[in-house]
């Protein structure tokens, strides 16, 4: 199983659970990022989540995940994975709070340590 890690917020996660599916707010035709390692899902989070109070950590396990997944480069060694389409809410094994600390920016929490190791 490669685990595949998406930031979005609990209000978006709680209507996509009683939806039965995820769908970003954009980027239909492109797919919506998702981040790969530990590291990738901390850039990201401090790139575009900065100070933002509210947030929800999924992990995802691409071996269920029903729409299509392409893998694009991202830096040297490493990809980001995009879902085209919906996200199948079955393939989320488990979502954590995912919010910044008290200087707005995210560090690594022992969620994320764990998928490190």
């Amino acid at each position: 199983m490669n685990t595949i890690l998406h930031i979005t917020q609990w209000e978006k996660w709680k209507q996509a659970q009683l939806a039965g599916m995820y769908r970003a707010d954009s980027l239909d035709s492109e797919g919506f990022i998702h981040c790969s390692t530990p590291k990738q899902i901390i850039k990201v989070g401090n790139n575009f989540f900065a100070h933002q109070k509210g947030l929800v950590l999924l992990f995802i396990d691409s071996d269920q995940v029903k729409a299509e997944i392409r893998y694009e480069a991202a830096e040297v060694d490493e990809l980001f994975s995009h879902i085209y389409g919906a996200l199948n809410i079955d393939a989320v094994f488990k979502f954590v709070d995912f919010n910044p600390g008290k200087d707005g920016f995210f560090q690594m929490c022992p969620e994320l340590q764990e998928i490190s190791e």
